[in-house]
This record gives structure tokens, C-alpha cells and sequence, in this order.
């Protein structure tokens, strides 16, 4: 299977030629619906498709895993924020009324920054690589609020974008909030400096029972992470997991 990335933003798409054919008469259609403004929402699943589905479903399952505990949720490398979109609305399914389950994203926005000899000779992906729009981070934060806003408790705000290189920018964030628990924590930082950074700077707001979501565990595209975890955690102190409607995504439970 080919690898193909997008002509923009470069992200890595292995589909067969016929599924991307087929996504992108999907695409099509569902850039020029003719369905109805005020319905649109309401018909998103519409053009759902398997994989995608996947993912919420997998987010799910582990968003029912954090409701008993207590602390922030936080994604390491959010890119467009259908992650961080998608636990605030299953915030608000689970836990409406948790005002203490703030949802903060880390990202440059700008694309990777850090890629090292760590990352393996695999991969094309230099700095910048998987970048997004200009002033995407605004538009994101506008569409969070308007989550919020479908949600009891909308006047506090509950979620936060923290944009720079993650590698000062999370142990500053966690510096800055000492009196932090971690519930949750995606990594999605695809490379070894920012995840290494990341994982030592979150460790010490752990506590069992919080969850550790990876999405490039045991990737030989992307090797960093893995090397990061194994150097920080130790692979051998986790139950590394995983669900059958993905392939790739994996999670750990501290014990």
C-alpha cells in the first residue's frame, strides 16, 4: 500500500486507490449536500464513515473509563481539534455539570518542531510537517466555545488552547498549575522530543487510575513516540491495550 499525503497540510493517508476515490466523492457530495442548513448537524453521521466512526466509538469507551475519576483532560498534539471537539461533547453527554473537567489541547499549530535522528529514517516529515490554516487556532477556540455553549454551565469556560513548542510549553502549563490531576491524557505528538517532554512533564499529575491514550505506539512510521515512552514510563510497566474497532490507537491504565 502506497503511502499518499495531501498536497497542504501533509497528512499521511494509506488508503488504497479505490477508498481514497470513493472518500472523495464522499467529500464531494458532502461539501454540496442538499440537505437543508438547520439539518446538517443533525445529519452528520450521514457520511460517517467506518473508520472514522471508529474513533468515536474509541473515545468513548475511554472517556466512561474517566468519569469516576477526578482531574483535566489533556491532548498533546491537536492539530484540526476534532479530538478535543469530540470529548467536549462527550463531557457534556457524561458530565454536564463537572466544571473541574477542563479540556486542554498543546500544540504549535505551525506543524511538527522537533524532529531528531530519534524519529527514525522512515518518515518524510520535517519541521512543519502537518501543519494547519493560518490562524487556525482562533477558529478552533470559537468553534470549542460554541460546544460549550450547547452545554449546561456554559459560562465557565472549560476548555483551554495552549499554542507554542510543546517542549516549554507544557512543563510552563503544568508549572503554572500545580494543582492539576491528569484523568486523561492523549498523546498525538507523532515525534520522540515533544512526547519525551510531555510525558515527564504530566507524570507527576498522574495518579492510578488516570488514562494514557497513544496514537503512535508501536508505529514504524513514527518510532519516536514509542522510544519516548519506553525511556520516560518503561514499556514494561504497562498494560499496553487496545480495542477491536481500531487498528492503531492504544491506551494504558496506571496501576
Amino acid at each position: 500500500m502506497a503511502e499518499v499525503r495531501t498536497r497542504r497540510h501533509d497528512a499521511i493517508v494509506l488508503s488504497s486507490g479505490g477508498e481514497r476515490t470513493a472518500q472523495a466523492e464522499l467529500t464531494r457530495r458532502m461539501k454540496n449536500t442538499p440537505i437543508p442548513d438547520d439539518e446538517i448537524l443533525a445529519n452528520l453521521g450521514l457520511f460517517l464513515t467506518s473508520k472514522n466512526l471508529s474513533r468515536i466509538l474509541f473515545f468513548h469507551e475511554i472517556y466512561k473509563m474517566i468519569v469516576e475519576t477526578h482531574g483535566i483532560v489533556v491532548e498533546f498534539g491537536v492539530r484540526w481539534g476534532q479530538t478535543l471537539s469530540l470529548l467536549a461533547a462527550l463531557r457534556g453527554i457524561f458530565e454536564p455539570f463537572n466544571r473541574h473537567r477542563r479540556i486542554v489541547g498543546f500544540d504549535t499549530f505551525t506543524g511538527l518542531a522537533g524532529v531528531s535522528a530519534k524519529d527514525g529514517g522512515g518518515r518524510a516529515s520535517v519541521d512543519g510537517s502537518f501543519s494547519v490554516s493560518d490562524d487556525y487556532e482562533a477558529e478552533l477556540g470559537r468553534i470549542l466555545a460554541l460546544q460549550e455553549a450547547l452545554n449546561p454551565i456554559s459560562h465557565l469556560r472549560k476548555f483551554e488552547l495552549v499554542a507554542g513548542d510543546a517542549r516549554s510549553t507544557v512543563p510552563d502549563y503544568f508549572t503554572r498549575h500545580p494543582e492539576s490531576l491528569v484523568s486523561l491524557a492523549v498523546f498525538d505528538f507523532d515525534i520522540y522530543e515533544p512526547t519525551r517532554a510531555a510525558l515527564e512533564a504530566v507524570g507527576p499529575f498522574l495518579f492510578k487510575g488516570s488514562v494514557l491514550v497513544f496514537d503512535e505506539l508501536a508505529d514504524d512510521v513514527f518510532p519516536g513516540e514509542t522510544l519516548a515512552v519506553r525511556e520516560v514510563l518503561g514499556i514494561e510497566n504497562l498494560r499496553i491495550r487496545r480495542m477491536p474497532m481500531t487498528a492503531r490507537i492504544s491506551y494504558a491504565v496506571i496501576e
